[in-house]
């Protein structure tokens, strides 16, 4: 859009009823704090310029809200004297001149930059003021959006409902859009002759249309305009966003075998043709591509995953790891900082650190790269078609050589030339006989301490 805009993000509230040490808008959804989500979409709505209204953790709050690079400028609520106060406290920002103003609410983390537009364009079609409603058929406690003619008339409450307006199933978001040139005078006429004495946001409708003004509503989806005000309303906003982005992610061509068993973050990204198995976990920063597949329980978080590469079942990828084409870390593998080459197979109960595996290499079972020395953090190095045998410990700093072999059961302290074969395991031995007089020992021990029960 050609007009300006500022929004009005209102996250002052004491969030009484979170139970919390935290302001609500901190607490996260799909692994990022509600408030992120709510700046994601004012910035889907081409706009540049935020004015956030806090209270309780100002500091962290305006620093959660830094993403996307939208300007953020903080202002202080002092005092909890209803929306239309808290609106007020962004006076300096509304008094700069934008042609749009909207106001929306940091604890509202579904909400998406479609009905932000929709409210814009009705500014730009003549309206003064635009409320963003949703139907619903539990409309029980919300104000119901009263139109006759095309324009909004009323914003209703509930008790003070007809029983022909509580039948009313849109209602009031919250959600508003200003014309940013008459907004400080509209704002300003908002009185507190209520209950409560409190400003209510709402009274703008009617303020709007007695001098003359057109107001209208635009609709939003039910599930975008959720709230959140406590622990199991929060745990409803997650279900809803996972839910919508599994959706997403199937409709774009991946596939999963039981959806709802998956837990996504805010930034994951899987290409087309990945599969994945039930009861997976991403955390942030997981990428995998197309073609790649995660079994079943495992979990990823700041991993790359290339393409035909398999993880899984009950595989953990920590920060840094990154698997290259066709790569497979299998079941109860840990990779942490570690490149795991083309093809290279890391099966399984193994552990790779601050590692680099080459192409085509095989890392048998047990085998652990004993990254760190209690305060520092080393490297290891396994080359193409290396191959390291079962229950071998890998002392960083350590250079495994291109098609060298280690043998199974060792301790690696030293580099291991390309195409060598190291042995790093005390002797066997074998005693003929000395089984029998070892079990007849035990059995001994074992007898005399049941005697003495």
């Amino acid at each position: 859009m050609e007009r300006t805009c500022l929004a009005v993000i209102l996250a002052a509230g004491d969030s009484t009823r979170m139970k919390s040490s935290k302001s609500k808008v901190l607490h996260p959804v799909a692994n990022r704090p509600m408030i992120a989500h709510v700046v994601d979409a004012v910035a889907g709505a081409d706009i540049s310029s935020v004015a956030l209204v806090v209270g309780r953790d100002a500091e962290e709050v305006a620093k959660a809200a830094s993403v996307g690079g939208v300007e953020i400028e903080a202002y202080l609520q002092k005092e909890r004297l209803g929306t239309g106060h808290a609106v007020l406290a962004a006076r300096e920002a509304i008094a700069r001149g934008y042609d749009d103003i909207i106001v929306t609410y940091g604890d509202v983390p579904l909400q998406t930059d479609g009905p932000l537009k929709a409210a814009r364009q009705g500014l730009a079609a003549g309206s003064d003021i635009v409320v963003i409603g949703f139907n619903t058929d539990r409309p029980t406690g919300y104000g119901r959006l009263l139109v006759k003619d095309g324009e909004l008339i009323a914003i209703r409450e509930e008790k003070d409902a007809t029983d022909a307006e509580r039948a009313v199933t849109w209602c009031n978001s919250g959600l508003m859009a200003i014309n940013g040139r008459k907004a400080l005078e509209l704002l300003s006429r908002i009185g507190n002759s209520n209950a409560k004495g409190e400003y209510y946001l709402t009274d703008l409708v009617e303020i709007a249309r007695s001098l003359g003004g057109r107001v209208t509503a635009v609709d939003a989806p039910e599930v975008e305009m959720t709230g959140c005000n406590n622990r199991a309303e929060l745990a409803v906003i997650e279900r809803l966003w996972q839910e919508r982005r599994r959706h997403a992610l199937m409709i774009s061509g991946v596939s999963m075998v039981a959806p709802e068993t998956v837990f996504l973050s805010y930034d994951t990204v899987i290409g087309q043709d990945a599969l994945i198995e039930p009861n997976v976990v991403f955390g942030p920063g997981a990428v995998v591509d197309g073609g790649a597949v995660i079994h079943a329980f495992s979990h990823i978080e700041g991993a790359h995953v290339s393409a035909g590469a398999t993880v899984g079942p009950f595989a953990r990828l920590r920060p840094g790891a990154d698997l290259a084409v066709n790569a497979k870390v299998g079941n109860f593998c840990e990779v942490k900082n570690g490149k795991v080459g083309e093809g290279a197979k890391v099966n399984h109960l193994t552990y790779i650190g601050d590692a680099k595996v080459g192409a085509g290499a095989n890392i048998g079972a047990g085998t652990v790269t004993c990254n760190y020395d209690g305060v520092n953090k080393s490297e290891t190095l396994i080359g193409a078609n290396a191959f390291v045998g079962s229950n071998s410990s890998l002392v960083a700093p350590v250079s495994i050589g291109d098609n060298a072999y280690v043998a199974s059961g060792s301790v690696i302290t030293s580099d291991v030339p390309a195409d060598a074969l190291a042995f790093g395991r005390a002797r066997q031995e074998v005693k003929p006989g000395r089984a029998v007089a070892l079990r007849e020992r035990a059995l001994a021990i074992k007898a005399a301490k049941q005697s003495k029960r």
